[in-house]
């Protein structure tokens, strides 16, 4: 994603359901964000789309991850290839990314 100055960032997003953007441009301080072009993200991240990781980007990028994922047990983000899934303890993610927690579902939570 990036905001209104086209500056990148990621979020961590659980896999049922979608960024709200004008939630997320609120929790950050910014006018607007929106979904960047796919050779954009390639060339801010160095990953393919489909296999973006938020480990490792070329250069590094602000990453935000919805609140609730901390609730899991296990969270699994892509591991730079399509289908490579990598599983992390929340706390553990939010650690080693130095990420920030933001509230942006779109959608409410499903029933387990």
């Amino acid at each position: 994603m990036e905001n209104e100055r086209k500056q990148p960032l990621i979020v961590l997003m659980h896999g049922d359901r979608e960024v709200s953007l004008k939630a997320l441009a609120r929790a950050i301080g910014t006018k607007t964000v929106a979904m960047c072009r796919p050779e954009v993200a390639e060339r801010h991240t160095g990953y393919l789309v489909g296999g973006t990781s938020p480990f490792g980007t070329r250069k590094p990028l602000p990453v935000y991850i919805e609140r609730t994922i901390v609730d899991l047990e296990v969270a699994y983000v892509n591991g730079g290839r399509r289908g490579f899934l990598v599983g992390l303890a929340p706390a553990a993610l939010v650690t080693a990314l130095h990420a920030t927690l933001v509230d942006v579902t779109d959608q409410p939570a499903s029933p387990l």
